[in-house]
């Protein structure tokens, strides 16, 4: 279970029912040691390496790695100008840019450098915007986006279940074969065979997203006459271990499609 992501206890829709303060997950803190080695690079330079860092989940986001200053190549630091965010759990963040080889990242790293008290265990700690850099690696592999969270899981189970989905009222999708991956604090996702889909529908899409647990989603749109549905199915080609299960699938986006799921007693 996430801790503080969607249904996560901390999360901005918990899906459990306990005794706590309807105030506090907003401004809920978790922080813990890892045992991964943490590198950070940009421009061919390494510029955090560390056996000693922190992982932090805010309050409803996704865990970011803390980096002790003595491990980070601060001199690689330049002050962005006045830069400032403040947040009610963490207090006010100072924002560096941060040259390195050929490359400029601006406000790429940054430091709650005064924090509350309950939050004293991130202070003068150095984080960074993993988009900004040239990549990141848990001991000598490369993970995307942020850090994977040791609390959230992946599970994709076969189904028999008879999965339909429809577009304005048109079927595009029947299948009685689907694999439904469930994720930590997430709706679970039906993904289906191409040959259960209409796929002289589909026309290809220039969009990607990246998942550090199940890698990176390719696109496809939806043509139904006249009408052009952008980036309503996904798809992974190469999927990361834990998405291996769903490896050229089609999902179509459940929000965006009548998605109707039924077992044997309840046919759709």
């Amino acid at each position: 279970m996430s801790l503080t992501k969607g249904s996560g206890p901390f999360g901005s829709r918990p899906a459990g029912s306990f005794n706590f303060d309807p105030h506090a997950p907003e401004h809920a803190l978790y922080v813990e040691a890892s045992p991964r080695r943490v590198r950070v690079l940009l421009g061919g330079v390494t510029v955090a390496d560390s056996t000693s860092v922190v992982l932090l989940h805010p309050p409803d986001r996704t865990p970011t790695y803390l980096f002790p200053k003595e491990h980070v190549r601060t001199e690689l630091f330049e002050p962005t100008g006045g830069r400032r965010a403040a947040e009610p759990a963490m207090g006010e963040a100072t924002y560096w840019t941060v040259r390195a080889g050929d490359r400029q990242a601006p406000d790429a790293a940054y430091s709650y450098e005064h924090p509350p008290d309950p939050a004293a265990a991130i202070a003068g700690l150095v984080a960074f915007d993993w988009d900004s850099m040239d990549g990141v690696f848990e001991e000598d592999e490369e993970v995307i986006v942020h850090p994977r969270d040791p609390y959230t899981r992946i599970d994709v189970l076969r189904s028999s279940r008879r999965v339909l989905v429809r577009f304005d009222g048109t079927v595009v999708a029947d299948s009685t074969r689907p694999r439904m991956l469930i994720e930590s604090g997430l709706p679970v996702r039906y993904y289906l065979p191409r040959e259960d889909a209409r796929t002289e529908m589909l026309e290809p899409s220039s969009t990607t997203t990246r998942c550090p647990y199940k890698g990176v989603a390719h696109y496809w749109s939806l043509r139904d006459g006249a009408v052009l549905e952008p980036d309503i199915v996904w798809t992974y080609p190469e999927p990361f271990h834990d998405a291996e299960a769903v490896r050229g699938l089609l999902c179509f986006v459940d929000e965006r499609v009548e998605l109707e799921v039924a077992d044997d007693d309840n046919p759709a």
